[in-house]
């Protein structure tokens, strides 16, 4: 019986999705204070920390996995935070390439599938988070040679460049990039600081309180589901199984016969192992670094349909990028309601299509987040 072993593994993914969720704000202050490159290395320090972690637990530290998740959770919201800036970059495929980070953070839970179909083969547990450890130098070599100190800004100033390796670069009347007072917004013509929302006015605001609360029931609708689904695989395992002997004895020794009158196959077909459909569910993640560019097409898309938008009202230009949001939020809405339908379903193999449905609402749903704060 491993439905205690399933309790506490539910308990750490719960732990390390508050954490994940909790830290988000506290990250966000240290980005905007400190800069791109102290919050890259804060993030790289937790992620190295939390694979190490779980390089060395084993049954008797299974301890560890509860900090290990954590610091693995907060490292890899904080490195995503510092990632999007690079929309910034490519003008008006920014949504596209928001989404596309986002859908890349979403797919990396398929690597647990890899680490499984490894260590199924043989290959230690061990070192396989070692080598996740040492990876690490990959994050830290772009944090010094391919990020800037401070952020990248938008709308980008004309001829923007951050420098190389550490370089200073400014252009007239600018401190861009990677100078130590970060880069200076431009003023407007009349000479005046351009109008703009304080941080308490937005975070007041009946926009972000509203769209905080659609976050937060559609996030937690998958995480009810990514939390409970070895329970429900296994309880619908057991029930097609049950069913199967059901109809056995219905027909009568050596027959297989269905009340309703169906024809059924002689003998019943073995039903699929729990451990196939998880494989399949973690295989689909991988899909969401393809699903989250699409949310992007629509943002960019609509907002490029939007080219009469007003001219000298900053206030009134956003308004505009909002409500090309729309059609991005009613479609992954829409997204979210067919995996609902389709996981209430109590049928092992119409799984499969919930699977496809929640990678692809997930991959909506964190990629057009991003890109809705981004031009909100």
């Amino acid at each position: 019986d491993c439905s205690a072993q399933d309790e506490q593994f539910s308990l750490v993914f719960t732990i390390g999705s508050f954490m994940n969720n909790f830290m988000t704000f506290p990250m966000g202050v240290i980005f905007d204070r400190f800069g791109t490159m102290a919050a890259r290395l804060i993030a790289i320090s937790l992620y190295a920390g939390g694979t190490l972690l779980v390089a060395f637990s084993t049954p008797d530290r299974a301890m560890l996995l509860f900090p290990a998740m954590s610091m693995l959770s907060v490292g890899g919201i904080l490195l995503i935070l510092t990632n999007m800036q690079v929309g910034n970059l490519f003008g008006k495929y920014r949504s596209i390439i928001i989404t596309l980070y986002n859908g890349a953070f979403d797919s990396s839970s398929a690597i647990f599938l890899i680490v499984k179909l490894l260590h199924a083969e043989g290959l230690s547990l061990r070192a396989m988070f070692l080598f996740l450890a040492a990876c690490s130098a990959w994050h830290l070599l772009r944090t010094l040679f391919l990020m800037p100190r401070t952020r990248i800004p938008y709308p980008l100033p004309p001829a923007y460049d951050y420098g190389y390796g550490g370089a200073d670069c400014t252009l007239p009347g600018r401190n861009l990039g990677r100078g130590e007072g970060g880069w200076v917004p431009p003023v407007g013509e009349g000479g005046g600081a351009s109008p703009g929302m304080t941080f308490q006015a937005c975070v007041c605001s009946w926009l972000f309180a509203w769209h905080v609360v659609w976050l937060s029931v559609m996030q937690l609708r998958h995480y009810l589901f990514i939390g409970t689904l070895n329970p429900l695989l296994e309880y619908l395992a057991l029930r097609d199984a049950d069913v199967g002997m059901a109809l056995v004895g219905w027909g009568g020794e050596g027959h297989v016969g269905d009340p309703c009158g169906w024809p059924l196959p002689d003998p019943l077909p073995p039903p699929l192992p729990v451990s196939t459909y998880t494989n399949a569910f973690a295989f689909t993640q991988l899909c969401g670094v393809l699903c989250a560019p699409w949310n992007g097409l629509i943002l960019d898309w609509h907002k490029r349909g939007k080219r009469h938008r007003p001219e000298g009202n900053c206030a009134l230009g956003a308004l505009a990028d909002l409500r090309a949001a729309v059609a991005s939020l009613a479609v992954t809405v829409a997204q979210c309601l067919l995996f609902s339908v389709c996981a209430a379903v109590p049928v092992l193999p119409v799984q499969f299509l919930t699977f496809v449905l929640q990678v692809i609402s997930r991959s909506f749903l964190y990629g057009g987040n991003a890109a809705f704060l981004a031009i909100a």
